[in-house]
């Protein structure tokens, strides 16, 4: 068998046809969370906090060219280690939001694939052989 043939079986089974669609459909979901974060929730946890805005916190590892404005896009722009624990602190909230709405999703999923608990098994039929025995023994012993 060719490489090219085992690749193209391999390709069109299912679970990477599967598998596929599932990146796909996560990365869509990933810019939707993001926006939740970023639009959503960071500005009402700044709000809590007092008007902080998370993206802007860093602490600049280097000089400062003159002339360049004290925020995170410039500094990084002119080139100016900055270390951006608020970008961080934003992925994180993200990460975390992302993994509960995903937990919340399995758990749905479970509940939902659980069947009902299955009847009672019926008892079974006896062959007629054993039913015939059973009255030939119970008439002798009359």
């Amino acid at each position: 068998m060719s490489i090219v043939q085992e690749f193209k079986e391999f390709a069109v089974k299912g679970n990477v046809i599967d598998l596929a669609v599932g990146v796909i459909i996560g990365a869509a979901f990933g810019k939707i969370v993001d926006s939740v974060v970023a639009d959503l929730i960071m500005p009402l946890v700044g709000l809590v906090f007092g008007k902080l805005d998370f993206s802007n916190l860093f602490i600049v590892l280097g000089s400062v060219p003159e002339g360049t404005a004290r925020t995170l896009d410039a500094l990084k722009k002119a080139g100016v280690p900055v270390f951006a624990y608020g970008s961080f602190i934003t992925v994180a909230v993200n990460f975390i939001i992302l993994a509960f709405i995903i937990f919340i999703m399995v758990k749905q999923f479970n509940r939902l694939k659980r069947e009902a608990p299955a009847a009672p098994a019926a008892e079974p039929v006896t062959p007629e052989d054993i039913v015939l025995l059973r009255e030939i023994r119970d008439s002798l012993k009359r």
